[in-house]
């Protein structure tokens, strides 16, 4: 009995240790560490791809999670097998870049994943990391693609997935990241309304995160998004504020064509990356790419499918806004000018306005024209009135220090007269005075 206790005893004692070694397991994991460090949505996907890129060229292998374990621990034994390691990487990187392959810029990103991987995992230097990097290509500053016409992008927008219309309009006349559809809720994008129509949508991009802002996007975009939600709803999908913008597809009709369908009443939410293949899909569909000529080293394509949408918002939006507005509308870090140019959102809004015409796919926006040159006379109307207010209030300060000055002098007048005066007649005449000026009063009885 008492041994069949102790066993008991020591079983609970087991379990009860068991979140503490847990915790201890999560301690020691590299990529844990790894990734806290990574606070922007399109970091967090980016940069773990190109650590593994490097650990796969030193043939450590596994999964990401153990290789960061294997290579923390080579990297504590043998610093200078690491350098020697990253010198061949970057070596092999060049190369690449040379043939074309990838851009000479691309090598600094592979570059800042790892240095942060040591960053993140090594208290003391490891390795002199300015020695490395001066062997590292700045590259181009950006990439020679330009941005897609109007056209390109409509007939984009036509390929027969229900999903395409409101991807390319909500990208197209945002310029939100394709990252930011991880994120995206029904109950991140508001209509803004004037005079009873939608004149934009306010779209909050990586609501709840770190990296947080406003996006606007045109009404076209908005009903797109509208009537994909209304779509879903029709077909039985319970459609609330946490219903992802995109998801998966549904069998509407009972012919069995071998794809396989969700079920529309249990929606799954695309990702970036499911909806970044349904646009490379579409692109190749509408004839929109042509298959690169090797002959010719051809290495990019004229515009990217998802960039491409956000550069076509830049180069439109720019026409028209003021470039500081364009860049906080796509959650640029305008740096130290942040902390001096903070313009509120409904100056941002009239900004955008301007350019709902060029972001539109179908050019029929007088009436948006008027409401934008409404709201200008407006802004304009109430600054005047702002400043009628105040110079009213100058000169109505001006006329009391007047008063006030003629006042003064007045007393002066009639104190140093009955100082001088001896005879009553006067002194009465002076008190009259007094009285009739308002400057004594009867006494109440």
């Amino acid at each position: 009995m008492a041994h069949d206790i102790i066993k008991i005893i020591e079983l609970e004692d087991s379990q009860a240790l068991q979140p503490c070694q847990a915790q201890k397991e999560d301690y020691d994991d590299p990529l844990q560490h790894f990734t806290y460090a990574l606070r922007a949505p399109e970091t967090k996907r980016q940069y773990p791809k190109r650590l593994k890129m490097f650990m796969d060229f030193v043939q450590i292998e596994g999964d990401l999670k153990p290789q960061c374990k294997t290579l923390k621990e080579k990297i504590k034994k043998d610093p200078e097998w690491f350098k020697v390691s990253l010198i061949r990487f970057f070596e092999y990187q060049k190369e690449r870049a040379r043939k074309n392959d990838i851009a000479f810029s691309t090598i600094s990103n592979y570059y800042k994943a790892i240095k942060l991987f040591v960053d993140m995992n090594f208290d003391a230097p490891i390795i002199n990391w300015k020695k490395i990097s001066k062997g590292i290509p700045s590259g181009r500053k950006s990439a020679n693609d330009r941005a897609p016409t109007i056209d390109e992008l409509k007939k984009l927008s036509e390929y027969p997935d229900r999903r395409i219309k409101p991807i390319v309009y909500l990208m197209a006349s945002s310029g939100i990241r394709i990252g930011a559809f991880d994120m995206l809720k029904f109950r991140d994008i508001h209509p803004i309304t004037e005079n009873n129509q939608v004149i934009a949508a306010k779209i909050v991009v990586y609501a709840g995160d770190e990296e947080e802002y406003i996006a606007f996007s045109t009404p076209q975009s908005y009903f797109a998004i509208l009537e994909w939600m209304n779509y879903r709803k029709s077909h039985g999908e319970t459609i609330t504020g946490d219903s992802w913008i995109m998801r998966d597809l549904w069998q509407t009709t009972e012919l069995n064509y071998g794809a396989k369908f969700g079920v529309a009443t249990y929606p799954k939410q695309l990702k970036s990356s499911g909806i970044k293949s349904l646009i490379e899909r579409a692109l190749k569909a509408q004839g929109l790419v042509k298959p690169l000529n090797k002959n010719n080293k051809e290495r990019r394509r004229e515009w990217k499918g998802c960039h491409g949408m956000r550069k076509f918002y830049q180069s439109n939006a720019e026409q028209v806004m003021k470039s500081i507005n364009v860049e906080i509308t796509m959650g640029h870090n305008i740096g130290i000018t942040a902390s001096y140019y903070k313009p509120k959102e409904r100056e941002i809004l009239v900004d955008y306005l301007k350019a709902v015409d060029l972001l539109t796919f179908s050019q029929n926006n007088k009436k948006l024209d008027k409401i934008v040159k409404d709201l200008e006379e407006q802004n304009k109307n109430t600054d005047y009135i702002i400043k009628g207010k105040l110079q009213e209030k100058d000169e109505e300060i001006k006329d009391l220090k007047e008063q006030f000055s003629s006042m003064r002098n007045m007393l002066e007048s009639l104190i140093k007269g009955l100082s001088e005066t001896k005879e009553q007649h006067q002194i009465n005449s002076i008190t009259q005075s007094l009285f009739s000026s308002g400057i004594i009063k009867e006494a109440e009885s």
